[in-house]
């Protein structure tokens, strides 16, 4: 299984570097931070003919929230250097499971406006294609 704290683990070696990163709830709401959560498009499980266990790949929909800071600029600046690292990524190994793809679901982060202390904030939402090791 590919799990949440290994995406937010992944993330945490890519060139753009945050400040916390967290999945579930924000602690605290500390600027410069990246949360990872299960994304709400919905999947449905993936079974091949002849049952899961010829099932090859899994797919995981993540939604990436960028909580950065009090400059609308520097929010999407920052969610659009990240987005650009994304769309790069190959060769990708997460947890042992081999990341066939990373699809991206919309064209650039979303921008969803700020949090009650006015730190702006975006989102990616994305999905990664990996190879099963559980058969």
């Amino acid at each position: 299984m590919l799990g949440l704290a290994d995406i937010r683990d992944w993330l945490k070696t890519l060139n753009n570097k945050a400040d916390n990163y967290y999945i579930g709830k924000l602690d605290n709401k500390n600027d410069k931070s990246i949360g990872v959560y299960q994304g709400k498009n919905t999947i449905s499980p993936r079974i091949t003919l002849g049952g899961r266990e010829n099932s090859s790949y899994e797919v995981k929909a993540i939604t990436i929230l960028i909580h950065w800071n009090l400059n609308a600029r520097e929010t999407e600046e920052f969610s659009y250097k990240l987005y650009q690292e994304l769309l790069k990524q190959n060769s990708v190994v997460i947890n042992n499971h081999r990341i066939k793809m990373i699809k991206l679901i919309t064209n650039e982060p979303i921008d969803i406006g700020t949090d009650e202390k006015n730190v702006y904030e975006r989102v990616i939402d994305l999905e990664f294609y990996y190879e099963r090791n559980e058969r």
